[in-house]
């Protein structure tokens, strides 16, 4: 039926309309209403969102394969390190969602300029920060990484491109972060595909030197991702300028609010703290792997490509637990908010628990999309089958970090994550990859054991309720 009837006999769109709605974008009101309605008009584009992103993830490496275990092991060791850029955009982004969506549930629309405004602000001024020093010291980074000095030869332009393309990355994130606050969440999933659309057409072409373009080999694939990016962020300032969304930028909203900047850096720092904490201990396990060799590398970046390009749907899904959290404490609704976040951490387990199934039985499968190479695909299929046992673990903590995120509670996400990566995965990594003998499969065992560890202390700390009276 094209509508259903609700308990006080409204008539509803039926489920293929609102699947259109959400991607069209809507204006709904997302403090009223059936709580299962706003979560799926929000989780809809916020899944094809990070569909989209994790097409940022997996489509350099599924070139990059062609060209061999060195360059694949340049992208894993410069994503490494770039995911400290990441951490300060993640976490800048997350203040940034729960400060609009606060300020969108309290009918402030100004207020939601405001903070959008200065995000930008801070965010660019981060990203040179860490951007520059990235980009002239590339070939130390790879060294300080374990990379040998063929490795560095073939790969210290690719990291150089990367690490000078920081700021695309920021703005990237926080522009979204701001349409996803607002409710406007099928805007940042059309910015996604328009960015990606381009890295697609560009990557081979850059890579292997097709028609007109330079063969730049790895280097191609860092370039045409920067495009990319670069032409998404030209795309979300001229929506954020014209006026069409929940958030209109004017030219006099262009103005440094110091008392706001501090508010978001505030929140951001732990914040920052939290995901830096997650990818440090991804560096780590990355440079232990190194003393394994290129092919163990190479392959475990093959296999944490297809996770990442898996799981960042469920994190779209987890976002919208994000925003209904912040929209609705600020119209002063906590009950309805922790409503939002069970039902959102019961889809996200069904569809990550789907995910697993894949990553259990079907690995070999995958991995030879990417790669044939009898050496590396081993270590591939080792990586997604141990990893895909902690996945149903794992969606439960994904939606509960997210609503503290969105609550404004960046202090919670980031203790949970010192003592699942730090206390946990990091030594339990190195214990079972020498002591115990295991290698690089024990490397891969460690992390849904701190997977495991994270649920049970982020479902702990959501029972307490303290998010629910978090000011910001």
């Amino acid at each position: 039926m094209a509508t259903t009837l609700t308990a006080l006999g409204e008539r509803r769109p039926g489920i293929w309309r609102q699947v259109l709605e959400a991607i069209r974008g809507t204006r709904q009101d997302f403090t009223e209403g059936s709580i299962s309605r706003a979560v799926l008009l929000l989780a809809i584009p916020m899944v094809l969102e990070m569909c989209m992103e994790s097409l940022f993830a997996i489509v350099d490496v599924f070139w990059v394969t062609r060209l061999g275990a060195n360059a694949v092991a340049t992208v894993g060791l410069t994503e490494s390190m770039l995911s400290l850029v990441f951490s300060v955009a993640v976490g800048v982004s997350m203040s940034t969602t729960a400060m609009v969506a606060r300020r969108i549930g309290e009918k402030d629309n100004h207020g939601a300029v405001r903070a959008a405004v200065q995000a930008i602000f801070l965010g660019v001024a981060l990203a040179a920060l860490m951007g520059f020093p990235g980009f002239w010291l590339a070939p130390k980074l790879l060294q300080w990484m374990g990379a040998p000095p063929d490795l560095i030869a073939v790969g210290h332009r690719y990291t150089s491109v990367v690490f000078g393309g920081s700021v695309s990355v920021m703005l990237l994130f926080l522009c979204n972060s701001i349409f996803r606050g607002a409710g406007d969440a099928a805007v940042a999933m059309r910015v996604l595909w328009f960015a990606n659309l381009i890295n697609l057409a560009l990557d081979p072409c850059l890579i292997f030197g097709l028609g007109p373009f330079p063969a730049l080999g790895v280097t191609g694939a860092g370039v045409s991702t920067l495009i990319g990016r670069s032409c998404g962020v030209l795309y979300q300032i001229w929506i954020l300028t014209r006026g069409h969304t929940r958030i209109r930028i004017r030219p006099a909203d262009w103005r440094v609010a110091p008392r706001v900047i501090y508010s978001l850096a505030r929140v951001s720092v732990t914040g920052v703290l939290q995901f830096a904490v997650a990818h440090t201990s991804w560096i780590a396990l990355v440079r232990i792997i190194s003393t394994f060799g290129s092919l163990a590398l190479a392959g475990y970046t093959i296999g944490i490509r297809i996770f990442i390009f898996a799981i960042l749907p469920c994190w779209g899904l987890s976002g919208a637990a994000a925003t209904m959290v912040g929209q609705n404490l600020g119209a002063g609704k906590p009950e309805r908010a922790e409503r939002a976040v069970y039902l959102t951490g019961l889809y996200n387990s069904l569809l990550l628990g789907a995910v697993a199934v894949v990553f259990i039985f079907m690995p070999r499968e995958l991995v030879r999309v990417f790669t044939g190479s009898a050496v590396e695909a081993p270590f591939a299929v080792d990586c997604l089958r141990i990893i895909g046992f902690g996945n149903l673990v794992y969606a439960w903590t994904m939606v509960l970090l997210q609503a503290f995120n969105g609550a404004g509670d960046t202090v919670t996400p980031t203790m949970v994550n010192i003592v699942s990566f730090w206390c946990c995965e990091i030594p339990l990594a190195w214990v079972l990859a020498y002591p115990a003998r295991l290698g690089v499969r024990g490397v891969f065992m460690s992390i849904p054991i701190a997977e495991l560890v994270m649920t049970i202390l982020s479902l702990t700390m959501f029972l307490r309720g303290s998010w629910k009276r978090r000011r910001i």
